[in-house]
């Protein structure tokens, strides 16, 4: 309700009741809640401030009816000068003082909306504000004020980046809540050597004592390339370990059992107080790496090398020679046999002696081939003169019959005993013994048509029978 109903302007006289000299009641100001303002706080108009002829009005405008409670209480008990009125300037009054409340209701209420619109937007803004501790690496925590949803967002704003081998916990993705704590350790390449097996392998540990108990490998009595509080950085580091084990060693008869974490089979036998001499060695590599639960047997070795010659076989060529009759082989050239000299291992082992093992072979002389003329030529049919002739009978006089017979001392060969200064002069190759039967009775008969049977002076005379 606006103000200016409770102004009045000096020339309207229209509701001013007569005997009131200008005042009028049902327009005089009252305080806050329909109570009058006493007689003394008005300006009367007998010539003191009020003209009611005057261009202005009579009273100041109206500018704020709201009293505080308190006030309008003290207000209510103090002595005021009240008009003289009837029921009808009381009911004015009453209806006056209802309009000035309604208006300060008015103005309140809009007042009221926008505070309690700033008042949940207040509490909406302070419910999404979230105190959490953030530690990195095995940092000192830090207490935090966000407004992110999640712990991922949360790393975002604080610039933590994670990769694939980093741990977050909470995971990335779940939820934020007030008070919570969130931890984030970086993954760090550990390049491992276990027991001589080579893997590369991530770990979140920032010792090496850490890394062990993490990778689950048992550090007790193993040892390790480097110390185990060592710490490990983010570029991580390489680390062999070699866990300890049980092996056994067998040697002269006892067996020893040792645990060792030797890195060979060599370095086993030497823990175990037995000492290799000349050719004694291992069942296993003495470089292999020891296993848990394996048997290592020592052999004990003596022995020697021996040296033994053997033939080579020649090759035989054979080329056939056309001036040679058929079915007679002549030898060009002689063949001889190659040698070859093999080295060979003699040894005892653990007091049984092995099987010969050849460890070397050479040629200490080549084959030489063998040259065989093999006659094409045709044989004659008869020797004029001397086809009648028993030539059976001289031939079984002479060898008995056997075209390769040869005398006991080495001279005279053939059918018909023949040496070879004769058998080439008749035009025959080779030695005698090696010709067909016909060639040597053809032979033969040529050497009858020039000196009769005088080559033969014992069984020449079997000719004519």
């Amino acid at each position: 309700m606006s103000n200016a109903q409770f102004e009045t302007y000096g020339p309207s006289t229209a509701h001013e009741p007569s005997g009131y000299g200008g005042f009028d009641p049902y327009s005089a100001p009252t305080l806050g809640h329909g109570v009058p303002l006493p007689y003394e706080a008005r300006t009367e108009s007998h010539g003191t401030g009020y003209d009611r002829h005057a261009s202005h009005p009579s009273y100041a405008a109206y500018e704020d009816t709201y009293v505080p409670a308190y006030e309008i209480a003290e207000a209510a008990h103090a002595p005021v000068a009240r008009p003289r009125s009837g029921r009808r300037a009381a009911h004015r009054r009453r209806a006056r003082a209802a309009e000035r409340g309604d208006g300060t209701m008015r103005k309140l209420v809009p007042q009221a909306l926008v505070v309690a619109f700033l008042a949940g937007g207040t509490s909406a803004f302070v419910a999404k504000d979230k105190a959490v501790e953030l530690s990195v690496d095995g940092g000192k925590p830090r207490s935090l004020h966000t407004f992110a949803d999640d712990v991922g967002e949360l790393l975002a704003e604080e610039g933590v980046d994670v990769g694939a081998h980093d741990l977050v916990a909470p995971a990335s993705g779940a939820g934020l809540t007030h008070g919570d704590e969130v931890a984030v350790h970086y993954g760090r390449p550990v390049r491992l050597t276990l027991d001589g097996h080579r893997r590369e392998v991530w770990t979140t540990a920032r010792t090496v004592e850490a890394a062990l108990t993490e990778l689950g490998v048992r550090a007790e009595g193993a040892y390790l390339s480097t110390a185990r509080s060592r710490r490990i950085g983010r570029e991580g580091l390489a680390l062999d370990v070699r866990t300890e084990r049980a092996v056994t060693v067998m040697a002269d008869g006892r067996a020893r059992t040792i645990r060792t974490n030797a890195a060979s089979v060599g370095e086993v036998v030497e823990q175990a107080g037995v000492t290799l001499r000349g050719q004694d060695t291992t069942s296993v590599p003495l470089e292999s790496f020891p296993r848990d639960g394996q048997t290592v047997t020592v052999l004990r070795i003596t022995g020697h090398k021996e040296i033994r010659d053997e033939a080579i076989p020649f090759a035989v060529e054979r080329v056939d020679d056309p001036t040679v009759f058929k079915g007679t082989e002549v030898v060009e050239r002689a063949g001889q046999a190659g040698l070859r000299r093999i080295t060979y291992s003699l040894r005892t082992v653990n007091g049984v002696r092995q099987k010969p093992r050849r460890i070397r072979t050479e040629v200490a002389r080549e084959p030489q081939t063998q040259v065989v003329k093999v006659g094409t030529k045709p044989l004659p049919t008869s020797v004029s003169g001397a086809g009648q002739l028993n030539w059976d009978g001289l031939a079984a006089c002479e060898s008995g019959g056997q075209a390769n017979a040869v005398d006991s001392s080495g001279t005279y060969g053939g059918l018909y005993q023949f040496d070879t200064h004769t058998w080439h002069d008749l035009g025959g190759k080779g030695r005698p013994q090696d010709a067909p039967a016909e060639e040597q009775t053809m032979r033969a008969k040529k050497l009858y048509v020039r000196q009769g049977t005088s080559p033969w002076p014992h069984c020449g005379a079997r000719l004519h029978r």
